[in-house]
């Protein structure tokens, strides 16, 4: 008999770890709300002509792609079945796939809705999405984000309030981060500087990669896309440029002071800086020129947070984005956003234990079966807990006390309810604390102040 599994890179998630999740997705979208975004979803399909084009030559390579209905090689002929031209098979074969983010759906939604929305438009966003990427810890091929963007603005407040919004979320969690920032605009500077205007995909792709394959890789993976030794070497202080996010902007100031493009970037970052310095944020904020997020369709500010007590990727990321609906056939509309990687932040959550005690409760009552009499007893109360809000569950059959009880240990049920011949005589029941073992015998009004 074949062994069921699921495909590498998902996973399955047990009750107590949906708590844990829907606790994540709560407190996000509490947040989100608080600072007035309002939530919509869209298909966890597009048309491949929505998708492809917008995340840079390696984004595309990472999209899951759907097989048309019925016959799919109908239209396919014998050459092109065995030609080596993948990418022309693959667009007769397929012509919708999974999204890869929330933010590209985005874009086509705001054009197609248009005149259904006012602007600015702050929207918030939590559905899974789908990367063909190498399953790693901390890495998934299929996973949850929690994006909000606002389109229609081009005020850097919005970006303000990003930082603002990142910094409450991780405080309300307990997550102690550093929000990293940088502006697209300053590396088409550097990129300008260095004499490699024109490779400003390529050199925002390696430089991203970082933190991941060292200077030395990132050194060789410029080389091969045919960046110059000399420009490579130019590059070098940027990359390991220190000090506090003003020395570094002042130190920037100087490098770029032929580059309008990079001095405009500048110009962006200190506008936040300074906004930010005044807000008292509990997060660390820190200019970080290596940051480069490798989507093309960034413009302008870019984030990423990192956690500072787990050893994990980034767990969000987002920027400003000043031309991404003009590919829809919307022109001049900027936006800017921040995705939330829930399921890292699950993993986080996990590693450092901050999750609140109350979750592990399911249930909060069990009530023990003794039979049809002692359960036509219970029912009326079991609904009251429950118009209380109080959760609770009837034991579906008249089972030994034994495995009733062992019911209520797995499940964390921290009370048990028992109600019997003596306890239906005097119109009460006894009320067993499962982590003392005391019993109490209670009114049901005593009962429901307890348990309240």
């Amino acid at each position: 008999m074949q062994k069921p599994t699921i495909p590498k890179g998902t996973r399955d998630f047990l009750p107590l770890e949906m708590a844990k999740r829907n606790y994540i997705f709560r407190t996000i979208s509490d947040v989100f709300k608080l600072y007035g975004f309002e939530q919509i979803e869209t298909p966890a399909m597009e048309n491949l002509s929505t998708l492809l084009g917008k995340y840079g030559e390696e984004g595309d390579k990472l999209l899951f792609k759907i097989l048309n209905s019925g016959d799919f090689l109908s239209k396919v002929t014998r050459e092109e079945l065995l030609s080596d031209t993948s990418i022309k098979l693959t667009n007769k074969i397929s012509e919708k796939g999974l999204r890869y983010d929330l933010t590209v759906p985005f874009a086509r939604f705001v054009v197609q809705h248009r005149n259904e929305i006012s602007f600015p438009f702050k929207r918030y966003q939590i559905q899974p999405v789908w990367r063909a990427d190498r399953p790693q810890k901390g890495r998934y091929r299929e996973f949850f984000q929690c994006d909000a963007d606002m389109v229609g603005s081009d005020s850097l407040l919005n970006e303000v309030e990003l930082i603002q919004i990142i910094n409450e979320v991780y405080s309300r969690f307990g997550i102690r981060v550093c929000i990293k920032m940088n502006n697209r605009k300053i590396l088409s500077g550097i990129a300008e500087m260095i004499g490699e205007a024109g490779k400003i995909t390529d050199i925002t792709v390696a430089i991203d990669k970082l933190d991941k394959i060292g200077i030395e890789k990132v050194n060789e993976e410029l080389s091969s896309k045919g960046i110059s030794e000399n420009a490579i070497s130019l590059l070098q202080p940027v990359l390991q440029m220190k000090g506090s996010n003003f020395e570094k902007i002042s130190v920037l100031r100087n490098l770029l002071a032929d580059s309008p493009t990079g001095l405009k970037g500048i110009e962006e970052v200190e506008f936040i800086l300074k906004k930010a310095d005044a807000l008292s944020l509990c997060s660390e904020l820190e200019v970080d020129l290596t940051l480069a997020r490798g989507l093309n369709y960034y413009t302008g500010a870019i984030f990423e947070v990192k956690a500072l007590d787990v050893e994990i990727g980034s767990i969000s990321g987002g920027g400003r984005y000043d031309n991404l609906t003009g590919i829809f056939g919307l022109p001049d509309i900027s936006g800017v956003g921040i995705s939330f990687g829930a399921d890292r932040i699950f993993d986080v959550l996990n590693q450092l234990d901050l999750y609140p005690k109350e979750l592990t409760e399911s249930t909060k009552v069990l009530f023990v079966n003794f039979g049809e009499n002692e359960t036509d007893y219970c029912l009326p109360i079991i609904q009251q807990l429950r118009k209380e809000g109080i959760s609770s569950e009837l034991y579906p059959e008249n089972a030994k006390m034994k495995k009733q009880m062992g019911y209520a240990d797995n499940k964390k049920i921290p009370y048990v309810i028992i109600a019997g011949e003596n306890e239906i005589k005097e119109n009460k029941v006894t009320l067993k604390h499962m982590g003392s073992g005391k019993q109490q015998l209670l009114s049901r009004e005593e009962l429901l102040k307890i348990l309240r």
